[in-house]
C-alpha cells in the first residue's frame, strides 16, 4: 500500500478526514444506498452499510451492483486520500469478482491504494458481508487535476 502521492502535501489525520468528509456531501448515490465511511487513513478507506430489503436482488442476496458500488466507493476514496486538495479522481476501470452471495446484516468494504501515480492510481478493495469475504475488486482511478483558468488575451 502506498502512503503518499506525488505533489501532495501531507495531511494530519484530522485534516485528511475533514477534507474527505467535505467531499462526501456531494456523494448523493452513496447517501441514497445508506453507505457511510467508517475509517479514513492515507491510502486506505473503509465503509459500511446496513443491508435492507431495497439492497436485495430477486433471491434475497445483496445486489451485485451494490457490492460493486461499495468496492468502487472505497477504492476511489482511498485514492482521493492521496491527492492534493482540489484534485479529484474518477474510476476508469473496475473489475469485481464475486466469491459468495451477500446474505447477512451488514456490508463492510475496505479499499487501499497499491500504487499512486501522477495520472493513475491502482487500487484494490474487498467487500465483506458480516464476517464473510464476498467480493474482491481491482480499480484504476484517473487523477483529475484542477482546471486552470484561462486568461483572455
Amino acid at each position: 500500500m502506498t502512503t503518499s502521492a506525488p505533489h501532495s502535501a501531507p495531511d494530519s489525520p484530522d485534516s485528511l478526514a475533514a477534507r474527505i468528509r467535505r467531499k462526501l456531501v456531494r456523494q448523493h448515490f452513496m447517501h441514497h444506498i445508506g453507505a457511510d465511511l467508517t475509517r479514513i487513513e492515507p491510502g486506505r478507506v473503509e465503509a459500511e452499510l446496513v443491508l435492507d430489503r431495497q439492497h436485495q436482488q430477486h433471491t434475497g442476496f445483496a445486489h451485485g451492483g451494490l457490492v460493486a458500488t461499495m468496492a468502487d466507493l472505497v477504492a476511489g476514496f482511498a485514492a482521493v486520500t492521496l491527492v492534493p486538495e482540489g484534485t479529484g479522481v474518477v474510476t476508469v476501470e473496475l473489475k469485481t469478482s464475486y466469491l459468495h452471495p451477500g446474505v447477512g446484516q451488514r456490508l463492510r468494504a475496505v479499499g487501499w491504494v497499491l500504487k499512486a501515480g501522477r495520472r493513475l492510481h491502482f487500487c484494490e478493495s474487498e467487500v465483506w458481508c458480516d464476517d464473510l469475504l464476498i467480493a474482491k475488486a481491482t480499480a484504476t482511478m484517473a487523477v483529475l487535476e484542477p482546471a486552470t483558468p484561462t486568461v483572455p488575451g
